[in-house]
């Protein structure tokens, strides 16, 4: 197999994962912006995290979800929580799941970071009809 048809191969398995874990709208979306300076990111984005390590055994992507929720709240990086938040949605969070997330990050991350992302997830939660 030659490097390109490899890099495709990823790439196809990893689209396949993002759009089943943030959904349709958000994968046309990523691909309506899509040009010469994003497109290396997104590209290793969909062969790295997407088609690598969230097939990866071990976790299964609510847990996957859970922990990536948590390490953005921690790096207190709201608009890619906000992102994942809807994955960790799909991927069958529960608001009550989501709420004890970012309550036990205050002892790990502090206030701040957990309240900023209470208030992303509320956001969410509301747009999403969970709320």
């Amino acid at each position: 197999m030659s490097e390109e048809q490899a890099h495709k191969t990823l790439s196809d398995a990893g689209r396949k994962v993002l759009s089943e874990v943030l959904g349709e709208s958000y994968l046309a979306k990523r691909d309506a912006t899509n040009n010469d300076f994003w497109g290396p990111v997104r590209a290793f984005s969909e062969e790295f995290a997407y088609a690598s390590l969230w097939t990866r055994d071990g976790l299964d992507r609510k847990q996957r979800s859970m922990v990536t929720i948590a390490m953005l709240c921690a790096l207190n990086r709201p608009h890619e929580l906000k992102i994942h938040l809807v994955g960790a949605l799909n991927n069958g969070c529960t608001k009550v799941e989501l709420r004890e997330i970012f309550t036990h990050a205050i002892a790990y991350c502090g206030f701040p970071a957990a309240i900023d992302a209470l208030r992303v997830a509320e956001e969410v939660l509301k747009e999403q009809g969970k709320f």
